[in-house]
């Protein structure tokens, strides 16, 4: 299943085509693309049978951030081996956290202002929780997803990184910074949904290729190493973390720049494509 935001209403798309969901329930869901998590198993039970004749074309551009309001927002750090021996850093013993903030989000398409001169990419696989997850064992962990879908967690990476303490959320926060899409896709579309190619390119040129069966903290893990601290909400996001060949570990380092085109694509979920643009 694939259930996406065309805009600002919840959709599901079918062979291309994309069926109102508030409509063709007859309002037993609204139109709200989040409102729709808190019931997700219910959802599904209805989508399985839901009838797709009424599915209408419509356009890739008009496609919105899936899940435009999440209570909470994950970034994991470090969570590939070769991004961190890139950053000359030990493996991490338990995920590095932080938090984008809601205004980052963006749709799968569209200009993204630059406001500085070190922004940075970073493909990321994003896994969206379907139930409250706590204290939940890393066996039960994929239990709690309702969906993967494609990430940026785009930084800036002087306000990232200026001192004395770091400042990631900031950095990584600016508004743009976390372009999401094209859709949800829920985890038993996938022929291994531990093992997903993802890929970064900047103007054609291929800047990140990795598969998430390298991540260090798998997508059930990291359900239980942070059920085990907090409350996972129902529409919750997780940027699960990045491969080798950001911008910043380069030598020489390459950033962003205006005019630049960044396509960001994951196997089994589709391609995003943002126009950076001088603030």
């Amino acid at each position: 299943m694939r259930i996406a935001n065309l805009r600002d209403r919840l959709v599901l798309v079918v062979d291309d085509r994309a069926l109102d969901v508030e409509s063709a329930s007859g309002g037993l869901f609204s139109s709200d693309p989040q409102a729709i998590y808190p019931r997700w198993q219910e959802f599904g039970e209805w989508a399985a049978s839901a009838d797709i004749s009424r599915a209408q074309d419509f356009d890739l551009a008009d496609l919105r951030a899936p899940v435009p309001a999440p209570a909470q927002i994950f970034g994991i750090g470090l969570n590939y081996r070769d991004h961190a021996a890139e950053a000359g850093l030990d493996l991490p013993t338990s995920p590095p956290v932080f938090t984008k903030f809601v205004s980052s989000l963006t749709g799968p398409s569209g200009d993204i202002a630059l406001p500085g001169l070190t922004v940075d990419w970073e493909v990321e696989l994003v896994a969206v929780i379907g139930r409250p997850a706590r204290n939940v064992p890393t066996s039960q962990g994929w239990e709690h997803i309702a969906g993967l879908t494609a990430g940026q967690d785009l930084s800036e990476r002087t306000v990232q990184l200026e001192g004395p303490a770091p400042q990631f959320s900031l950095g990584k926060s600016f508004p743009g910074f976390g372009p999401t899409g094209p859709w949800i896709v829920t985890p038993e579309e996938f022929s291994n949904r531990d093992d997903i190619a993802l890929s970064c390119g900047v103007n054609g040129e291929s800047m990140q290729k990795g598969r998430t069966s390298d991540l260090i903290f798998s997508v059930p893990e990291l359900v239980a190493r942070l059920s085990a601290v907090l409350l996972l909400l129902p529409g919750d996001l997780i940027f699960t973390g990045t491969p080798a060949g950001v911008g910043g570990a380069r030598n020489p380092k390459r950033f962003l720049t205006d005019g630049d085109e960044l396509t960001t694509t994951i196997e089994g979920i589709g391609t995003m494509r943002h126009r950076l643009v001088a603030a």
